[in-house]
């Protein structure tokens, strides 16, 4: 169980302010919610680079290369069959099956990623069930925050999203 401070606030500047300011001080930024997507966020809430693409070049590559070596294998090594005076080894007809095989994989390899990397299934998240926080699908701005373990530092913590111009201040355990 983590504690979190959710600030809530009204004003769209004051809110990007506020998760700029709030990176610079010492306590973790843990999430940014907003009823509509707003660019300056991105900016002033640094997202660590997304692994979906190397992992699904990755998977797609070695899944060509691995559906390859199979009907290289089969066609070569285990069961030669000279149909027609055809070279063992006819790469152009052994394309196909790799080039599907990898689009596939690299698909569901970028699909798992995805929901590896936003933490899902997650079915219920404790934040959810908080006063108020339905606003941030309308017209709210919530900024959670994480809560220091000392009082004085959670005290302090839930000042500062108070002068960032939070409307409430609340602890929510996630």
């Amino acid at each position: 169980m983590t504690q979190l401070l959710l600030g809530e606030f009204t004003d769209q500047r004051r809110f990007v302010e506020a998760v700029r300011r709030a990176r610079d001080a010492p306590c973790r930024v843990v999430e940014a919610y907003t009823p509509y997507p707003l660019e300056e966020l991105s900016v002033a809430h640094s997202h660590r680079a997304s692994r979906i693409r190397p992992v699904m070049f990755a998977g797609g590559v070695l899944t060509a290369a691995l559906a390859y070596g199979l009907e290289y294998y089969s066609a070569v090594i285990n069961y030669p069959y000279n149909s027609g005076g055809r070279p063992l080894d006819a790469w152009p007809t052994f394309m196909l099956v790799p080039f599907a095989t990898g689009i596939l994989v690299a698909a569901v390899c970028g699909f798992a990623t995805f929901l590896f990397e936003a933490g899902m299934p997650y079915l219920s998240n404790p934040l959810f069930a908080s006063g108020g926080f339905g606003g941030a699908s309308q017209d709210r701005f919530m900024l959670a925050i994480e809560c220091p373990q000392d009082n004085d530092d959670r005290s302090a913590a839930a000042e500062m999203l108070a002068g960032f111009g939070a409307i409430s201040v609340r602890e929510v355990q996630s």
